[in-house]
């Protein structure tokens, strides 16, 4: 098992995360930038399935793509992105991945910025990665 820590760059052209073929890496630099824009359906992809764990979702089995849309556009509508970091990327079985995000962002209608540990779970479908897991941890 391989623990990489990248160091976040702005990624052009990433394209949505479940477009996104080949390295776990390059997935983890789509999700980076869809969750930095909130693109909800550039993250989802073609995700069939989802669990959530964020604040506004009760920790569910897993919802549809459009559910899981909206579920996170209403989250991330609450605040602006300050910055969003790649912290980890792994492997962790065969077909089975994680990433772990920083994630400062401000709370609309304040000026406090605030930190929040984001956990993002892919499986490998074919030759893509998709999404399957999102957990906000805090800070």
């Amino acid at each position: 098992m391989r623990t990489w820590v990248i160091v976040a760059a702005a990624v052009i052209g990433a394209g949505p995360v479940g477009a996104q073929t080949g390295s776990l890496e390059a997935a983890a630099r789509a999700a980076r930038e869809a969750w930095l824009a909130h693109d909800v359906a550039g993250l989802v992809g073609g995700s069939s399935g989802i669990v959530l764990q964020i604040a506004g979702a009760a920790p569910s089995s897993p919802v549809g793509r459009a559910q899981a849309e909206e579920l996170l556009r209403r989250y991330l509508a609450t605040g602006t992105e300050v910055t969003v970091t790649i912290v980890t990327v792994r492997a962790v079985e065969a077909g089975r991945g994680f990433v772990e995000l920083e994630r400062r962002y401000v709370v609309r209608g304040t000026t406090d910025p605030r930190r929040e540990t984001v956990f993002l779970g892919f499986r490998r479908v074919g030759e893509r990665w998709e999404l399957s897991e999102v957990r906000s941890g805090g800070a």
